[in-house]
């Protein structure tokens, strides 16, 4: 019973003799009770139970996030492996068309320095030979280039007075000189660049015509440059071209006009 009412009942009895009025009062809960322990005893405390069943239920869902975090560490790390190797096939298709590409332009290349080489009738020593006619003093350089859609010999002459820079044309059909003109010297590098070739070709006794002949059995000569580079000095660099068209470098000795091969080609 969650709420005793007491009840007090009064008996007044007017005793004959005392005149004295007992009262009796039925106490409720706030009275102690004498009532000692129940002989029935529960086995299990409900409380406890239900504690143990949550306490079981949050470790199954635990583990349960724990697989769940187990199997998308495994997705995310396929997914990274597919995609790393998704990522190299690209790469690998990558590299190999950009292979062609460059193999194709090589052999583009190859063709049309074997064109240009077959078409000059006239070879380098020849043009510089008919530069020097026109300009007299030393070739320095002698280039089979492509101007505007048809062929020259372009050939760079340092004129007689060690200053004077010209730049003359000759038709590599026909060995006739197509014309000539003085460089200018618009960042006052001229000067330099000859005392440095003079100084390079001091006491040298090949010419540029003469390099070209030393080289023309390797191939057709397309071009002859006196090398004033450190690390190549008494030498001139001759570029020759095969059937083919492959390059190849080659260096003619200043003073023996022996030729070897450039072993600074890349």
């Amino acid at each position: 019973m969650k709420r005793n009412i007491v009840i007090a009942t009064v008996v007044a009895a007017t005793l004959v003799g005392g005149g004295t009025a007992t009262a009796f009062a039925l106490g409720g809960d706030d009275e102690s009770s004498a009532a000692g322990k129940s002989s029935v005893q529960l086995k299990h405390d409900d409380s406890r139970v239900n504690d143990d069943r949550d306490d079981a239920d949050d470790a199954a869902e635990d583990a349960a996030d724990a697989a769940d975090d187990a199997r998308d560490r495994r997705d995310d790390a396929r997914d990274d492996l597919d995609d790393d190797r998704d990522d190299a096939r690209d790469d690998a298709r990558d590299d190999a068309d950009d292979a062609r590409e460059d193999a194709r332009e090589a052999q583009g290349d190859k063709a049309e320095n074997a064109a240009e080489a077959k078409g000059a009738k006239v070879d380098a020593a020849e043009a510089v030979a008919a530069a020097l006619k026109a300009k007299p003093g030393t070739a320095v350089s002698v280039d089979l280039d492509d101007e505007n859609g048809g062929l020259i010999w372009d050939v760079d002459v340092l004129g007689k007075d060690g200053r004077t820079w010209h730049s003359v044309q000759v038709d590599p059909g026909t060995g006739k000189v197509l014309g000539s003109h003085v460089e200018r010297d618009d960042d006052g590098d001229d000067a330099a660049e000859a005392s440095r070739i003079a100084a390079a070709l001091k006491g040298s006794s090949v010419t540029a015509g003469e390099a070209a002949k030393a080289a023309a059995d390797k191939g057709k000569v397309t071009s002859v440059d006196v090398d004033d580079d450190s690390a190549r000095v008494n030498v001139w660099d001759v570029e020759t071209t095969s059937a083919d068209g492959t390059e190849a470098h080659w260096n003619v000795d200043l003073k023996t006009g022996k030729v070897t091969a450039d072993r600074y080609d890349d």
